[in-house]
């Protein structure tokens, strides 16, 4: 159940988008009034899908997958993500607080282990209120926060009590590459001061029950060819906060067709370059890694799908 003083928070954060600062853009729009800042987003929330994902790692897809709600845009412009269907778009099934309490039912329904929501921070007064109708429904399962990293302190702050486990991004440990690759050129210090809250509230390790997990931290890093320079900075960020923190270390950057004749991005990640990542990660005292193969296999997704993860069952 979501406490009285919890409630409250949502109402705050709901308020918020008559002068929206849910992110670090700032953009300080009125959503309400139906103005668009950075993510291109009114006050509606925008859902491209909901599905039991089986791409997850181990603890949060389990057997009867993650139950994961993909939201249309985001608060960057990664120009290589391999969501950008959805990510660089606003487009997508309009839906109502009714509707996502529903589906976050229906998803717990269906066998999955956990509520993962995909790129929440432009859709969070929505979702958390969804959620605090399917909790007084008895939603039970997990409720899982999977940003881009590119988070405020305050808004995470906010959110204190309601998520169960944080899986959070951290793409860049240089301002130069956060400027880049998704016009964010101060994303290393939010993306730290953010999972120091995040640590704070759920701890540093992922607890984890029968193979499933329940509560804590899970930090994602994509490793780009070319940078590993920034995957070593980010390692050494998040050695600052704790080295217990478990680590998804990922090989499956894939370039998508604007980037295909990027100097850098047009390229995968040699075995070489994630080798060094990992190693570096154990020589930094990390106790926990989930590493990927480099193969040749495509990992971008295709939303103009039912299923678009080829390793979704049929």
């Amino acid at each position: 159940m979501i406490d009285a003083d919890a409630a409250l928070r949502v109402e705050y954060l709901k308020k918020s988008l008559t002068r929206c600062v849910l992110c670090p853009q700032m953009c300080r729009v009125d959503r309400v009034a139906g103005e668009k800042g950075f993510c291109r987003l009114d006050a509606a929330m925008v859902m491209s899908s909901a599905l039991p994902h089986h791409g997850e790692e181990p603890p949060l897809s389990g057997r009867g997958g993650a139950g994961t709600i993909f939201f249309s845009s985001c608060n960057l412009k990664c120009v290589y993500c391999q969501n950008y269907q959805i990510s660089h778009s606003p487009a997508g099934r309009p839906v109502t607080l009714e509707e996502l309490a529903v589906i976050m039912l229906d998803l717990e329904a269906k066998g999955c282990h956990n509520i993962e929501p995909v790129t929440p921070t432009p859709h969070l007064p929505g979702i958390m209120e969804a959620l605090r109708i399917a909790r007084g429904r008895g939603l039970e399962i997990p409720f899982v926060f999977n940003c881009g990293g590119y988070e405020r302190e305050k808004i995470i702050r906010l959110i204190d009590g309601m998520v169960d486990i944080y899986l959070p991004d951290f793409k860049y440990g240089l301002d130069e590459a956060g400027r880049r690759f998704s016009g964010a050129g101060d994303y290393p210090r939010h993306a730290l001061a953010s999972l120091r809250e995040m640590v704070r509230q759920v701890g540093d390790i992922l607890e984890i029950e029968d193979g499933i997990a329940r509560q804590g931290v899970l930090v994602r890093h994509l490793v780009l060819p070319g940078r590993v320079d920034n995957s070593l900075a980010v390692l050494k960020m998040i050695r600052e906060v704790s080295t217990a923190i478990p680590l998804s270390l990922m090989a499956q950057y894939t370039p998508i067709p604007a980037v295909r004749q990027h100097p850098l991005l047009g390229r995968r990640v040699t075995r070489q370059e994630y080798e060094k990542v990992v190693n570096a990660a154990v020589d930094l005292g990390f106790e926990e890694l989930y590493t990927q193969a480099v193969d040749d296999r495509a990992l971008v997704p295709d939303f103009a799908r039912d299923r678009p993860f080829f390793w979704e069952a049929s």
